[in-house]
């Protein structure tokens, strides 16, 4: 039975894999103190429109089964 400290990477492996989380921790706190984007209609970049979304023939008929109506 291994307990949870017994780790089987080497020193070089897990130095890489604190400074890869350490680069990605430096970036989160700098996305964190950015401004919110703007939810004002005029300063919008452009219009973008809205997604499609496909309902599957397995989907429609479990929804009728339910007696929801899909279109």
């Amino acid at each position: 039975m291994t307990s949870s400290y017994d780790d089987l990477a080497t020193a070089a492996e897990m130095q890489a894999d604190c400074r890869a989380t350490s680069a990605r921790l430096d970036r989160a706190a700098r996305r964190a103190v950015r401004p919110a984007p703007s939810i004002h209609f005029d300063e919008q970049g452009r219009e973008q429109p809205k997604p499609t979304i496909e309902i599957s023939e397995a989907a429609a008929r479990i929804a009728g089964a339910l007696h929801f109506h899909l279109e």
